[in-house]
């Protein structure tokens, strides 16, 4: 499994966030990763440094049918395929495509890197949704094996969880039939909130199969680090969010490598 998806309909979770540091921790071990922005907001280009251009993004690789040109190597070993405003778009001119589901899967499977096909070049691509179930959104879980979903410890990110997998179930079944819920990671977790402890609680007893025992931490060195464009792990690698997210990377790489995730798609 290399293809993940990070994926949450509602904004402010902390979904952009998990993405890019997540892949900066995987770098760092020596890992190569593809951070595909396929969000018209941009925020996973602009988070790792990478500015937003309308002649150079997503948006003209799938015109062209190639991304390797727009592919830009931000850090050692640590790529992005960014993206810009012309997405928004897209959503009107997928609807032409007789494939319409399967437009971002078709782009990924067709391009090169390095004269080598991505999942070869690349150990993971991480594919950054908007936040929303759109269209754009179908073609993300097409294109994907794994899903990735960071929820925030707040009681409407929680209620909201529901209707993102019944979506992954049924992309599962009409589309994407080895697409895989492959964790929940909990964000912006403040042990000094009594609600942020009860949704984590919360999310524990229900969904235990699936979710990641390390939590993101809530701090401010987050959000600081993205107005540098860069990632929290490069902004100040002690802080305690960098510290989980490298904790995170390995509980990540212990979950690929022994395969025993379980699908919550198939337990709803």
């Amino acid at each position: 499994m290399k293809t993940f998806a990070f994926i949450n309909q509602k904004g402010g979770v902390g979904k952009t966030t998990v993405a890019i540091n997540l892949a900066r921790a995987l770098s760092l071990k020596g890992l190569r990763v593809l951070v595909v922005d396929f969000d018209p907001q941009a925020n996973a280009g602009s988070g790792l440094g990478v500015r937003v251009s309308k002649t150079k993004s997503i948006y003209q690789a799938i015109q062209e049918g190639n991304c390797e040109p727009y592919i830009k190597e931000v850090l050692p070993n640590l790529f992005v395929l960014p993206s810009s405003i012309d997405l928004v778009g897209l959503e009107v001119e997928l609807v032409k495509y007789p494939n319409r589901e399967y437009v971002l899967k078709e782009l990924l499977s067709k391009s090169s890197f390095n004269s080598k096909a991505l999942t070869e070049f690349f150990d993971f691509v991480f594919i950054d949704s908007p936040p929303s179930l759109s269209l754009i959104t179908i073609n993300i879980l097409c294109a994907s094996e794994g899903v990735m979903i960071p929820l925030q410890c707040e009681y409407y990110a929680l209620e909201g969880l529901s209707l993102l997998i019944r979506t992954i179930r049924g992309v599962k079944k009409n589309l994407n039939p080895d697409l895989v819920l492959f964790g929940l990671v909990l964000t912006m977790y403040d042990k000094r909130n009594r609600l942020s402890q009860e949704i984590a609680s919360e999310a524990k007893k229900h969904f235990k199969w699936i979710i990641f025992d390390t939590v993101i931490p809530r701090t401010v060195r987050v959000s600081e680090a993205a107005s540098f464009g860069k990632s929290v792990i490069d902004y100040e690698k002690n802080n305690q969010a960098s510290q989980a997210f490298l904790k995170l990377a390995d509980e990540f790489l212990d979950r690929v490598r022994s395969k025993t995730q379980a699908s919550l798609v198939n337990k709803v």
